[in-house]
Order: structure tokens, then sequence, then C-alpha cells
């Protein structure tokens, strides 16, 4: 049989991982009852999907000195957490008024001692994933390894959803001051959201540098790329104001549907004289409205009918209202069974009789 070569942490060989981690759980000194509770079904896919992907951090010498997580969590002071309640109503109400109006008053500015703490803080859970990540390799994760991995995970994501929530502000107000009118503002946040994501995730705080020096930098080129990739598909797709398309065309939709509906309801009632027309009556309907579908003729005029049958114009004109009038009757009965007649439901003759007009057979 042959066999395929897998490359290590190939995405073949990640996805494999992730669809084969089991949890081991320890016996409880031989009493047959598992160690823990076990995981729930959340919690097992959250543990897949760490095991998917190796963990990323920055490094720093901290994290090696004794009792780093004491130093760390327990001995740094406590940063207050932005209030983001003004960030749903800002986004929700997309007038550029607004925007410039808007008072981000539940925001925090932080120090650079402070940030430092924050991003020691997120790297070092980072930084015990990526242990537990190598310590467990290829293996099934003990249950307690598996509970370990996965405090450390939410601790880091804890601390990225605040450093990203402190800044958030830094988004808006470069958004603002970017000159993109071709680009939607909503877009532009968006995509200002996660260019600050991914600079809470390479920040080194070891340099010295305040977070938002390095931030905006990465969110103006993520403005400048959105803008970049708007003008090249513009330039693949180019198209020009079309007053047409901005407004619906519903109505004369329907109203055509409704006239062919009507004349085939017309055209019906004709040929199968349920009006009870005499025999000049239907000549004179089929030679001026063209419905003979043998010959298929066009309509003719009063005139020309007139010399048909033998009489004048004026004559064909009273013998078509009068036919006319008994296929309005039939067809006004035929709509009370079902709906109210409505305007395009009457008939009307060519524009030589002034009456109204029966389709042709064409």
């Amino acid at each position: 049989m042959r066999q395929t070569m897998i490359g290590h942490n190939s995405p073949l060989d990640r996805l494999r991982q992730r669809q084969q981690v089991r949890v081991r759980a320890a016996s409880n000194g031989g009493a047959g009852k598992p160690k823990g509770a076990g995981l729930s079904a959340a919690e097992q896919r959250m543990l897949r999907e760490i095991m998917a992907e190796p963990m990323d951090y920055i490094d720093s010498e901290d994290f090696y000195k004794a009792g780093a997580e004491t130093r760390i969590y327990d001995d740094a002071p406590a940063i207050q957490k932005p209030d983001v309640a003004w960030y749903r109503p800002l986004m929700d109400d997309l007038t550029p008024t607004k925007h410039q109006s808007t008072k981000t008053t539940g925001n925090v500015l932080l120090t650079g001692a402070q940030e430092r703490v924050l991003f020691l803080q997120y790297n070092y859970a980072r930084h015990r994933v990526s242990e537990l990540q190598l310590e467990i390799g290829l293996n099934d994760p003990t249950e307690e390894q598996a509970r370990e991995l996965l405090k450390w995970y939410r601790v880091a994501h804890q601390y990225r959803e605040q450093i990203a929530q402190t800044n958030l502000a830094l988004v808006l107000a470069m958004a603002k001051r970017t000159r993109m009118s071709e680009v939607d503002f909503a877009d532009l946040v968006s995509e200002g959201n996660m260019a600050l994501l991914r600079s809470v995730d390479k920040f080194d705080c070891g340099r010295g540098f305040k977070f938002s020096t390095y931030a905006c930098r990465a969110i103006l080129k993520a403005f400048s790329r959105q803008g970049m990739k708007l003008s090249k598909y513009r330039q693949r797709f180019p198209t020009d104001f079309d007053p047409a398309m901005e407004k619906s065309n519903h109505l004369e939709i329907m109203r055509a549907t409704d006239e062919k509906e009507t004349a085939d309801e017309v055209k019906h009632i004709v040929l199968t004289n349920e009006a009870d027309l005499s025999d000049v009556e239907q000549t004179v309907i089929h030679h001026r409205f063209g419905l003979d579908a043998k010959t298929d003729a066009p309509p003719l005029t009063l005139e020309q009918v007139g010399q048909i049958i033998g009489v004048t114009k004026e004559r064909v004109r009273q013998i078509q209202n009068k036919a006319l009038e008994k296929i309005r009757l039939v067809l006004e009965e035929n709509r009370k069974e079902g709906e109210e007649p409505t305007e395009e439901g009457s008939i009307e003759a060519p524009a030589d009789s002034g009456e109204g007009y029966l389709p042709s057979s064409n």
C-alpha cells in the first residue's frame, strides 16, 4: 500500500492533530472514579482549536526569572478596564456628523508603565500556552494539562480583549483623519480594528515605546491597503453612475404583468365567444384587432372592415363599440368573482376609434 508522506506541522498534520485530540483522565488513587469532572463539549472544541496551531508570543527575560507568575500577576498594580458602552451606538449610526461629535467618555488612557504590565501579562499567558503545547506534543493531554491549557488561553484572550478595547478610540481617530471618500467609514473602522488586533499580538513592550506609536502606523498601513484593494477592484470592474439603477422598476413590472394577464383574458373571452357576440360583431372584432390566428393578418382600419362587410366605417364603429361593451361586462363579471377590476382591466380600441384595444394575435 502506498503511504502518503505528511510533513511535520503542515496544515494537514495540524488538522489531523486537531481531530485526534483526546483527554486522558487519570484515575483518582485507584478508586475507579476519574479525576476531575471532565470537560464539556465546548471546552473540548476549544482544546482542539488550541492544539491545532502553535501559540506565538513575544518573549521576555521576565518570564524565566524565579517567581515570574507571582510578580507579573499578583504583585502588579490593578489596571482599570475601559467602558466600551459608547462603541456600539456609534457603529449603529454611521452618519458622518455623528462621528465628528461623538465623545468617548468611557475610554481609559494608559501610561507606558501600565501598558508594559498589560502586555507582560498577555504574553506570559501565551508563553504558558506554548510551553504546554510543547509538553503535550503529539500525545493526548491529561485532564490536568487540558484544564491548565484552557485556563491560560482564557487569560490571554481576556488581556488581549482589554488592550484592544482600551485602544478602540485610536482606530476611530485615525479613521476620521484619513481622507478616503471612496471607502465606506464602517469598512475603514473594521479594517482598522483588525490591524489593532494584529498590533496587540506583535507589539514588544520591552523596546520602551508606547503601543499607540506602533499601532498607529499599522492602522494607517491597513487603511492604505484597503484603499489600494478598492482601487484595483474598480479598475478591474469599472462602473459609471446610472440613475436608472437607483430606483426600483417593480411598479412597471407589476403593471406590465397585469396588462398581459388582462389582455390574455379578453382574448380568451373573444375566441370562446363568452360574450355571445353575433357573427357580424365577431367579424368586426377579429378584423379590427387581428385575432385571426390562422392568417396572422394585421389589424384593419374601420374603413377597411366596412368594405369587407359592406357598411360604412361609422356603422363599423357602432358595431365595435357594442361588441366591446359586451366583452367588458363579461370581463367585469369574471373579475368580481376573483378581485375588483382595475384600470389596467379596461379595453381600449385603436387610436382612430377613440375606444379601447384588444391585443393582436402577434
